[in-house]
């Protein structure tokens, strides 16, 4: 079921009738059993796995707290020496710790097998050049489809047990809950990734129909359709037509074009989404995490990693970035830089080696492909880079009399940042590492800037339908007017609560019919990008 397909909107709208009335008071139970067909409707083969994921955490959670309450009892008993109170901690620690490996290497076993096994096998035979007949033919499986939502459900899973492992969290005692908690429908799509302590709360206390809340949604849900199917599915086959075939030819000023519709394309199809799957949530009173805050403002690379994919990077700081820099090892190496570099080293290495290892698993959580892993190395070295010589930039500002804080200075640290961003979806989209190599040489060496080949590529593309470059303008003319007002702290639906009905309601038809033309011209699947992932 896609997101704007008669089906998903019917199931969504028998559900909401049911969850206030017939489930009104035991809504999550309405949940559960819409969540579970929704995922069945996919693929009933894909519920075992979700099943397995949600049961072994759940049950690890409560046998880790089982040591833990043992022996917290054990700790207060009368005479007990502090030796003996350490010694029960570590053997505690380390039955949690057991526990939390095998779950971890169960879980993320069945994440790296979906996700990789074909992929790594490929990576061997291209490496090796063995043949198709022989080692590969009987390891490689055809037909191994991705379960759905299966990172998204896996990182929250994972998240909850370490949670509960580092006693941040209180386990949950009712598997039906948890189950609700980990297969929730909106977020199996595109995300996000949900954390316990957040949603729990929501999910298992009733709620009451709130009319605003079901007119936020609406417009919501609207607004990401339009960045979903106006954008993002009128650009992406002309993005194809550029970047698909051979590149070598490829001009500067093409190569720079399809680069940009790449990323109104991505911007478009992954916040539309969010932004439609957010909405569906807050009909039945649900708020998740918040994924998107307009990442094209951001002044710098890594204040663009905290806007975009909100949820990712948050679960990426919380159980890679922070083990990883918090560890002995990291800590004396810090301790290393401080007395034989400088302070300033030995506060940012660790952490410059820890962002650089988050964007490397971030990569190949994208794929396990050379471009993807790129992509990844790219932003992490970017990001390190950044800290490192953080001083420096500090000292230029200083000796060149730059006032940071002015109106101009924010302008180029967004422009520049966004080039920055663009290069990196090089790696993201031209999937031949020898192609993008290719692109970069060609952006810098064949500036034909007489525009020839873009005006040929443009009617090539759009001849027969001259209006729809107008309407995906229009449309990233009304996503940037809503990025500014919200940058400035802006509620765009109280302010459009406050116009007229005729002013307001010319808007939702706008929407409406721009995104309605845009699914009738589409040739595309309606699919999400993330849903591969």
């Amino acid at each position: 079921m896609q997101l704007l397909s008669i089906q998903y909107l019917m199931f969504v709208a028998i559900l909401f009738v049911l969850y206030y009335t017939v489930f009104r008071k035991i809504q999550w139970v309405c949940l559960l059993i819409g969540s579970i067909a929704f995922y069945i409707s996919y693929g009933p083969k894909s519920l075992i796995y979700i099943l397995i994921t949600s049961f072994s955490v759940w049950l690890g959670a409560i046998v880790m707290q089982k040591f833990q309450t043992a022996c917290n009892l054990a700790r207060k008993q009368e005479g007990i020496t502090k030796e003996q109170k350490k010694k029960l901690k570590n053997q505690c620690q380390k039955k949690k710790r057991i526990v939390l490996i095998v779950l971890l290497l169960l879980n993320f076993g069945i994440l790296g097998y979906f996700k990789y096994w074909n992929d790594i096998l490929d990576a061997i035979v291209g490496i090796g050049h063995v043949g198709t007949g022989s080692v590969y033919a009987v390891y490689h499986i055809s037909g191994l489809l991705l379960p759905l939502g299966i990172s998204f459900y896996t990182f929250q899973s994972i998240g909850y047990l370490v949670d509960v492992y580092n006693k941040k969290s209180k386990p949950s005692t009712n598997f039906l809950k948890f189950l609700t908690f980990v297969s929730f429908f909106p977020q199996m799509l595109q995300g996000p990734i949900n954390r316990f302590d957040q949603m729990a709360e929501q999910l298992y206390e009733r709620h009451h129909l709130d009319l605003e809340r079901c007119g936020r949604a609406l417009l919501l849900f609207l607004f990401g359709a339009m960045k979903k199917y106006v954008i993002a599915e009128m650009l992406v086959g002309k993005i194809g037509a550029i970047f698909d075939g051979p590149v070598d030819n490829l001009s500067s000023p093409m190569i720079i074009l399809g680069i940009l519709m790449y990323s109104a394309q991505l911007y478009g199809d992954f916040s539309g989404g969010i932004d439609m799957v957010m909405a569906v949530a807050q009909l039945f009173g649900i708020r998740m995490m918040q994924n998107f805050r307009q990442p094209y403002f951001s002044v710098s690379l890594g204040d663009f990693w905290r806007r975009w994919h909100i949820s990712l990077g948050a679960w990426m700081r919380d159980y890679i970035f922070y083990p990883f820099a918090l560890t002995k090892p990291m800590q004396r190496f810090a301790k290393f830089c401080g007395r034989h570099l400088n302070k300033h080293l030995g506060r940012v290495l660790p952490a410059a080696i820890a962002n650089i290892l988050v964007f490397f698993v971030v990569g190949v959580w994208h794929g396990f492909y050379s471009n993807f892993i790129l992509w990844g190395l790219y932003n992490g070295i970017v990001i390190a880079i950044s800290d490192i010589l953080q001083p420096v930039f500090q000292r230029w500002n200083e000796v060149l009399h730059i006032n940071t804080q002015s109106r101009g200075m924010y302008v180029w640290r967004v422009i520049r940042t966004f080039i920055i961003v663009n290069i990196g979806w090089y790696f993201d989209r031209i999937e031949k590492f020898s192609s993008v190599w290719i692109c970069f040489r060609n952006t810098i060496t064949r500036p034909d800037w007489s525009l020839l080949t873009v005006r040929y590529f443009m009617r090539s593309q759009f001849g027969k339908m001259p209006l729809i470059p107008v309407v995906v303008v229009l449309a990233l003319v009304v996503v940037f007017i809503n990025s500014v007002l919200q940058e400035r702290g802006v509620d765009v639906y109280a302010k459009l609560h406050d116009r007229r009905p005729a002013v307001r309601w010319t808007l939702y038809l706008f929407l409406a019919i721009m995104t309605l033309f845009a699914v009738s011209y589409s040739n595309g699947s309606g699919g999400f990008l993330y849903a591969n992932f």
